[in-house]
């Protein structure tokens, strides 16, 4: 069988802008509704993101077999060049000549405070994507994707009874209590951060356990305080691994879930599997960017026997 998984999701820009100062120095409380500022920003980088390629490049530092379903626009060139460069397969990235990639503009101030801006671009389109063309797999995961992309991905990976992994993430909120039930009766996993739990047990009137027992494992991220696996009515804690310094957590949610396809496809145990996320997003958080980090999958298991006193 395939060890291929299927990776479904955006595939975006981030341009990051560094203002020196505090916003509120500018911003007017009683001024608010009728705003026209200017923010200064010395300091710019760019950088390569998305949901889907940021779970790719981890999964592939690990020694595993991601294939990318997600759509680019017009402005696809330096992107692309990026996934040759890495050796990820772009025969399943659509490209929307009409569109400009999805991008995100994010204005930060010296207190780290943001003001963001998402354009959805090429992403909007990704209903348009037949995940059925990325031939056989043994895993997908739904990351956060443009809405009608999101819901045909999960009905057409159920027609073809490809076991995946829900992770609504930020778009979550597009969706209601039914769709969002849906998407739990198709999917095999379910994964959440501690804010995002919370809105999903809001939305479809259901409790953790209740979520759990209609899927094969929940898990709940909740950063420096570990992560937990729920599964066969047991819940498994999951420990975070300590961090000299927390440098960017920009992506670590997507290194998490790296850990989690892989340990899933190669049959682990959920204890190792969920350490194993919890180490990449802590590989991660200590660089800048989501795919700037660079162990090697030895370096990797040594890291791993360090935190855990066994190799995996």
């Amino acid at each position: 069988m395939t060890q291929t998984s299927l990776i479904c999701g955006s595939i975006a820009i981030d341009t990051i802008l560094q203002f020196p100062g505090r916003f509120d120095s500018l911003l007017l409380a009683d001024q608010l509704h009728k705003v026209n500022v200017s923010f200064l920003a010395p300091t710019m980088r760019t950088e390569f993101g998305g949901c889907a390629p940021n779970i790719a490049y981890n999964l592939q530092l690990l020694g595993g077999h991601p294939r990318i379903v997600g759509v680019m626009g017009q402005d696809n060139a330096a992107y692309m060049e990026r996934f040759r460069k890495l050796g990820l397969s772009t025969d399943n990235i659509l490209i929307k000549p009409e569109a400009y990639n999805a991008q995100c503009f994010v204005t930060a101030d010296e207190d780290n405070n943001q003001i963001n801006a998402f354009h959805p671009g090429a992403m909007s389109y990704a209903h348009e994507n037949e995940v059925a063309k990325a031939g056989p797999a043994a895993l997908a995961i739904i990351s956060p994707d443009g809405h009608l992309g999101m819901k045909k991905h999960a009905a057409d990976l159920a027609k073809l009874q490809i076991p995946f992994i829900f992770d609504p993430g930020q778009q979550l909120p597009m969706f209601n209590g039914e769709e969002l039930i849906e998407f739990i009766d198709k999917a095999t996993y379910v994964t959440t951060n501690d804010y995002e739990i919370e809105l999903l047990m809001d939305r479809t009137g259901l409790t953790v356990p209740e979520i759990a027992s209609r899927l094969q494992a929940l898990i709940i991220t909740r950063g420096e305080n570990g992560s937990e696996i729920h599964t066969g009515g047991q819940r498994i804690e999951i420990p975070a691994v300590p961090v000299a310094e927390a440098v960017d957590p920009t992506g670590c949610g997507d290194a998490y879930r790296a850990g989690l396809l892989f340990g899933i496809t190669n049959g682990w145990k959920w204890e190792t599997t969920g350490r194993l996320a919890s180490l990449l997003g802590a590989i991660k958080i200590a660089s800048k960017g989501a795919q700037n980090h660079k162990p090697t999958a030895a370096e990797i298991a040594d890291r791993f026997e360090a935190a855990f006193g066994y190799r995996y």
